[in-house]
């Protein structure tokens, strides 16, 4: 579908040493673009870039992705291997449930930390860098369906997804005149291998969800694709969901 559509793109994708991230990363390097892979765990990063690299340029980058230093290293890195910047897909994030009356401050920290500041000071490391360039680019924010409908024991997460796709919308005013379209996809419930871990996630929400099963790893990659493609480019400052129908109708998965 995208053949050749990102010959000559430059991408950062934080927290793709598996899942969702990877599926994005690995799609846009049989399209042809380069990627800067980051996952916090260094050999997942390691095996995960070995995997991508025989479709194209994927190089390995592990580290903390709400470190404003780290993120910094991962543009540099960019620049020094491939010259510039053209994609930055803040993938890394983190699930913390529990009881909203127990919760605890350390880890709604946590949440936050990754989830909207790793998020924000990517955006602003990879934006600068696209306004030095003065050849527009695309930047794409990780939410979910918990941003849009309630979720048992996910208030902090779902708070921090939220907030991205307003942090999408706000950034309209700041980088549309450089060229710049920011977005963000929300995914609702994928198979990945954290929720194969669940021996009842794929009959959950097979149930629950209007088009009866939940969404593939392609699925929502093919939907990043899109979203910072080519044919994206007049898409600026919205949010699309990509989960089967469940936001229509939200029953609960308890």
């Amino acid at each position: 579908m995208y053949a050749d559509n990102f010959s000559n793109q430059v991408a950062i994708i934080t927290g793709a040493g598996q899942g969702i991230g990877f599926e994005i990363a690995r799609q846009l390097c049989i399209n042809g673009a380069s990627v800067i892979l980051n996952d916090i765990d260094e050999q997942l990063a390691k095996s995960a870039a070995s995997k991508i690299s025989e479709h194209a340029n994927c190089i390995a980058l592990a580290g903390n992705a709400a470190d404003a230093a780290f993120i910094q290293n991962m543009v540099d890195t960019a620049i020094k291997h491939f010259g510039q910047v053209t994609i930055a897909i803040a993938n890394a994030g983190i699930t913390l449930f529990g009881d909203f009356f127990e919760y605890k401050a350390e880890a709604l920290q946590k949440v936050i930390s990754l989830n909207i500041s790793g998020s924000f000071l990517l955006t602003q490391a990879a934006a600068k860098q696209m306004r030095r360039q003065n050849n527009g680019g695309s930047i794409l924010l990780m939410s979910s369906v918990t941003g849009h409908q309630a979720h048992k024991n996910l208030a902090a997460y779902g708070i921090t997804k939220a907030a991205l796709e307003m942090l999408a919308k706000t950034l309209v005013i700041e980088l549309s005149p450089f060229n710049i379209s920011i977005n963000a996809i929300a995914p609702g419930a994928t198979v990945t291998e954290r929720t194969s871990e669940d021996e009842n996630y794929v009959s959950t929400w097979s149930r629950i969800t209007p088009m009866g099963k939940p969404a593939t790893v392609e699925d929502i990659a093919n939907a990043a694709l899109f979203m910072v493609s080519p044919a994206s480019r007049h898409v600026t400052g919205q949010s699309l969901i990509i989960d089967g129908g469940w936001t229509s109708v939200s029953p609960s998965p308890y």
